[in-house]
């Protein structure tokens, strides 16, 4: 996992993505989930990209039931794009960097 990804827990969901000061790009995941893996390298590029501007979190849904169920995560991967404690934008499933793109772009 590249630099600035933070891998967080259902107790930091609050501080470190509802009350982030930058938009925030939430991956909920699994280690078993083939999708999540394969999507991994396309977020890491992003977060490249967008350093600074967006803080990237990821939240691993088998160790963190709390905030998947409360944002109703049916199918991972799933990203949820916050701007001030909001949902802008949420994208379930592998789709084209160019998609993540456009909602990151969103965000800005």
């Amino acid at each position: 996992m590249s630099g600035n990804i933070i891998e967080i827990d259902d107790a930091a969901f609050e501080n470190e993505v509802i009350k982030s000061s930058l938009p925030v790009m939430v991956d909920f995941w699994a280690p078993w989930c083939g999708p999540c893996r394969a999507i991994a390298p396309t977020i890491e590029a992003l977060e490249q990209t967008y350093s600074g501007k967006i803080k990237f979190v990821k939240v691993n849904v088998d160790e963190n039931p709390q905030s998947p169920t409360k944002y109703g995560i049916q199918a991972i991967p799933t990203l949820i794009f916050f701007k001030n404690g909001q949902i802008v934008e949420q994208i379930t499933g592998m789709v084209a960097k160019a998609k993540l793109e456009q909602a990151m772009d969103a965000l800005l």
